[in-house]
């Protein structure tokens, strides 16, 4: 709702948002086809013959890293390969994306980069929160940032930084404590079920946007979400709200943030 001024109004004071934290992959920007496009390259370079489908792909995401999605599809298929394989295909197939990401093959998705000015200029902590390896996510952010990511994030937490990757809550555990903000004021920014329940188990309220290799709404995954929508929105190109209430105008931005956390506080 918006008082006579324009600006929305919820009852009471609305809560101070201090930090977002972001997930990466499929997150800040629609990564996930480029992953799955270096997998299948890396398996035909060494002779493996496996090939992962879209549908294929989106089911492995289930699993949180990439060396794990691999071990689990050998799993699933009962296909041994010897650990030392394994870690050379994934070395090389995290070589391939960071080079493919360097030569700009992906975008950040639409409301990421203008979310992030308007979070720095008013003062909120932001970091990012994933399972991928770190110089996946450096090569990735170096691409939509440029060369002073430092000065946009305050934390970085990837994968080799826990011991238990998401839908576990460890990465957004030890983001929280090296932001030096208390997790009541913290939010984040999600695309999968995995990632909200990890983010939920470390009792922070979370932000969901559908990405191309999300999880079907329908199947229940993000009912724990403060809301669902297709993207964060730019003035000229607004999100669609997908399950939650949007008492704005079609942008998440800081206003908003702050209207979804109180009705999380209230429920």
């Amino acid at each position: 709702m918006r008082g006579p001024d324009g600006q929305r109004r919820t009852d009471g004071p609305l809560p101070d948002v201090g930090a977002i934290i972001f997930d990466v992959d499929g997150t800040l920007a629609e990564t996930e086809e480029v992953h799955r496009r270096a997998f299948n390259t890396v398996f035909e370079t060494f002779g493996l013959p496996w090939y992962w489908d879209a549908d294929t792909y989106r089911a492995l995401l289930r699993v949180g890293g990439g060396r794990e999605r691999l071990r689990a599809f050998l799993a699933q298929t009962g296909v041994a390969v010897e650990l030392g394989r394994i870690d050379a295909v994934h070395r090389e197939k995290s070589r391939l994306y960071a080079a493919w990401i360097a030569q700009g093959q992906v975008r950040a998705r639409p409301g990421v980069l203008r979310l992030l000015a308007e979070a720095r200029a008013a003062g909120v902590r932001l970091a990012c929160a994933t399972s991928s390896q770190r110089s996946a996510v450096e090569a990735l952010l170096r691409s939509l940032l440029g060369p002073h990511v430092a000065t946009v994030f305050a934390v970085l937490g990837c994968g080799e930084d826990v011991p238990h990757k998401k839908p576990e809550p460890d990465i957004y555990r030890w983001v929280v404590e090296r932001l030096g903000v208390e997790a009541a004021a913290c939010l984040v920014i999600e695309d999968s079920a995995i990632g909200l329940a990890a983010a939920t188990a470390a009792g922070l309220p979370a932000v969901v946007t559908l990405s191309a290799y999300s999880e079907p709404l329908h199947e229940g995954g993000f009912a724990a979400a403060l809301a669902v929508v297709s993207d964060l929105g730019e003035p000229q190109r607004p999100f669609a709200l997908l399950a939650g209430e949007d008492p704005g105008h079609g942008v998440v931005d800081l206003p908003l943030l702050r209207v979804w956390r109180t009705r999380h506080g209230a429920g």
